[in-house]
């Protein structure tokens, strides 16, 4: 019986045993199978990762042939005020570029000066920049409560033509009588004569603060020399009035431009207070003297321009200035809307189609404020943007391509 069961017991373990070693061995083929079809699935994955990667590649090198330029269509350029010229070299000026000052022309000044001595006090609210008519009374000077020593001017005129007059008077019974010769009798009527005219003259001026002082002719107040209340003597300069019809530019320049002073033939110039760029050939303006040396305190050379004031220029406003010189033929200019600048390099935008346009840095020449000298960057027959510019710079960054970004 117990051998029995020992048989039974190995043909269970045999049994088990066997099937075991089948499920491993049909484990390991299926493992093995799967595996293989993981690999044919990575290098088909591989492959197709490779080609679609290596077609990027080339899509990127389609487009990076035109990533110049820059996309605006006709309808946005007409919008937004674009303006293309054609480059053609022709005639254009040597400019001397430099600074200087507007200044009153001395032939429209004129110096209102004190008649007697005394202490001056305004009338009428006189400033400087107020515009007066001739006649107008600015001061009255007075010397009242004063110790001269002559007196009152004015009293003391009327002294004078009083005694003048009796002379006179009695010169002119004794010339009957043959008592004075007609030398003393002339003598006694030019005495006479001239007080009158003294005091008659004070008198006419006379007010009840003193005698008057006034414009003697129109235009504005362009400056005044005295205080109220201030001591003057007959004579003594009180203020400055100018007519601000003529004016002069006085440029300042370096003493190493001394061999081309006689060669220039006009000026622009653009203020500090406004962008707008005047032309002294337009305002009836010419070059009125140049300096044969430099001045003692500086090394500049001063040129001075007269021109007719169009009333929006103020004198005593300092300016930049540029100063033509000779012609130069076959010289390449854009105007000055044709450029932008970024960190210090000058760029223009070149049209190549109807809707397309390319970045181009450019070299600078010389410049008279309006029109600029292009040594290098362009040629004949480009055609450049000269107004609208920096919309064409705002739709080059809008057409930036973004870069391309790997994420599987």
């Amino acid at each position: 019986m117990l051998k029995r069961f020992s048989y039974y017991l190995l043909s269970v373990v045999f049994v088990a045993g066997i099937a075991a070693c089948v499920g491993q061995s049909h484990d390991h083929r299926d493992y093995a199978h799967d595996h293989e079809h993981a690999e044919e699935a990575g290098h088909d994955y591989d492959h197709e990762a490779d080609h679609d990667h290596d077609s990027e590649e080339e899509g990127h090198g389609a487009k990076g042939a035109h990533t110049d330029e820059i996309i605006l269509s006709a309808d946005k350029a007409r919008a937004a005020g674009v303006k293309v010229e054609e480059v053609k070299p022709g005639v254009f000026h040597g400019v001397i570029h430099t600074s200087g000052k507007v200044m009153s022309a001395s032939c429209d000044e004129t110096t209102v000066v004190a008649t007697i001595s005394g202490r001056v006090q305004y009338k009428n609210h006189v400033s400087e920049g107020l515009k007066v008519a001739a006649g107008t009374t600015l001061f009255s000077i007075t010397s009242a409560g004063m110790q001269l020593a002559d007196g009152d001017p004015v009293q003391r005129s009327r002294i004078d033509y009083e005694r003048a007059e009796r002379d006179y008077t009695r010169a002119k019974i004794l010339i009957k009588d043959k008592i004075i010769s007609e030398k003393d009798f002339a003598v006694a009527k030019a005495e006479y004569e001239a007080a009158k005219l003294t005091y008659t003259s004070m008198k006419r001026t006379r007010s009840e603060g003193g005698v008057a002082v006034s414009a003697p002719r129109g235009g504005y107040v362009k400056q005044c020399l005295v205080n109220g209340g201030d001591y003057v003597e007959a004579g003594q300069p009180l203020a400055i009035i100018t007519q601000n019809k003529h004016l002069y530019l006085r440029a300042e320049v370096s003493e190493r431009h001394f061999g081309e002073v006689n060669k220039i033939r006009c000026a622009k110039f653009r203020t500090s207070y406004s962008n707008r760029l005047y032309d002294i050939t337009d305002m009836g303006g010419h070059i009125q003297s140049y300096g044969r040396s430099a001045e003692v305190n500086n090394s500049y050379i001063p040129v001075i321009f007269e021109f007719n004031n169009t009333g929006d220029v103020v004198q005593g406003s300092y300016a930049e200035i540029y100063l033509i010189t000779q012609d130069r033929p076959n010289v390449i200019t854009l105007p000055l809307t044709a450029l932008t600048e970024e960190q210090g390099i000058h760029f223009v935008y070149i049209q190549v189609d109807a809707e397309g346009y390319r970045k181009q840095e450019v070299t600078l020449g010389e410049s008279d404020g309006e029109r600029v000298e292009i040594l290098t960057g362009v040629k004949q027959g480009d055609r450049v943007v000269t107004n609208g510019a920096m919309q064409v710079r705002l739709a080059s960054a809008s057409n930036a391509i973004p870069t391309h970004n790997h994420n599987h």
